[in-house]
């Protein structure tokens, strides 16, 4: 998910009875959330009724799963699966869902965990977000977001459900959204003491480097891979969002046990992804020890920091508007680089800022 989508871990309460603590507790939260720019979607809220709507069908969505997990050898069939499901009030259309089931069961993550998360009875949050993808975002009390789409012109409401990034975020000091370019691409710094979150972005981040020693070649190549990927689905506008944290000193230098690197080794058949008709070799490409935390995907440690990494916002497609817009930003900003450009020339550009600013 731009980076705002993905900012971090909430506990989401059930609301509480009528005493004076809890309620004081109960506003408490409520301020945090405010700073955090997020929003309960109560009863009042003018998304309630569709966050209803996607709870139900989502519910019966991943009761398909859990009724009938997926094997572990996937088909092209799976990466091409379509199920509609039609409600009372509504129809809703899943896609490749038994590939997700994979993904996540690979992580550990149950079906059933899953669904208690993204369809119990507490109030999804929304984020209000400056993403240029004018979606809308909204919160579980997990990790998880959901970026919601409208079409003006249609009943259609499209949506896609993902993990935190920033996840989890107790620790983290730092958060960034860098698509590669200069352009709009300074964020003014909270005050200091200020408990806002601000994320920051490129030119915020010049004169810092992710240092990783030699897990610096595999992070390389994995952006390479992704935006690749992108790049051949005409893609543009994505952002890599990248957080981080220092290391305690009993983080620093873990030795790895037998038992350690089972689990992590069995996590890690994972890191490189599964085949698809598109990229036919992609197991045998990029591998990594993944680490024996929540959200392993995302988290790669370098000597000192735990550096959070993903990469989001990856619906915009180069359409002739993205054309017009890209002449507009050339008249505009003349010698500058600016983020509506051709995806060959957004992929490289991406690249080449994480081989800058990585060592």
């Amino acid at each position: 998910p731009s980076a705002q989508e993905d900012t971090g871990v909430l506990q989401i309460l059930a609301p509480p009875e009528s005493e004076c603590p809890s309620e004081r507790r109960w506003g408490g939260l409520r301020q945090q959330w405010k700073l955090l720019g997020l929003f309960e979607i109560d009863q009042k809220h003018e998304f309630y009724s569709l966050t209803c709507m996607m709870k139900e069908g989502l519910a019966a969505a991943i009761q398909t799963t859990v009724d009938n997990p997926p094997t572990k050898d996937l088909s092209e069939e799976d990466f091409r699966s379509e199920v509609t499901q039609v409600h009372k009030e509504f129809t809703l259309e899943t896609f490749a869902g038994p590939v997700f089931a994979n993904l996540r069961g690979s992580l550990g993550i149950t079906e059933e965990e899953y669904q208690q998360s993204l369809c119990s009875e507490s109030c999804y949050l929304q984020f209000i977000s400056n993403s240029k993808s004018k979606a809308d975002f909204f919160l579980t009390q997990e990790h998880y977001t959901l970026k919601a789409s409208f079409s003006v012109f249609s009943s259609q409401k499209y949506f896609m459900v993902m993990q935190s990034v920033f996840y989890p975020d107790d620790r983290i000091n730092a958060r960034y959204d860098i698509k590669g370019c200069e352009v709009s691409r300074w964020t003014e710094p909270a005050p200091e003491g200020s408990q806002i979150i601000v994320v920051l972005k490129d030119l915020n981040f010049e004169g810092q480097f992710i240092s990783l020693g030699e897990d610096r070649s595999w992070l390389i190549q994995q952006v390479e891979i992704d935006t690749n990927f992108l790049q051949r689905l005409n893609v543009l506008d994505y952002s890599l969002l990248l957080a981080h944290q220092p290391l305690h000193q009993d983080e620093r230098n873990q030795s790895l046990s037998f038992a350690s690197l089972i689990v992590r080794t069995k996590k890690s058949h994972v890191g490189s992804g599964a085949d698809t008709p598109e990229i036919p070799d992609f197991k045998a490409q990029n591998r990594r020890l993944l680490p024996n935390l929540k959200n392993p995907l995302h988290i790669i440690d370098g000597p000192e920091q735990r550096y959070f990494i993903g990469i989001i916002d990856i619906f915009t497609v180069y359409s002739f508007k993205k054309r017009l817009e890209h002449l507009w930003k050339s008249l505009r900003h003349p010698g500058r680089s600016f983020s509506t450009v051709n995806p060959q020339t957004y992929c490289l550009r991406l690249c080449q800022w994480v081989q800058d600013h990585a060592k």
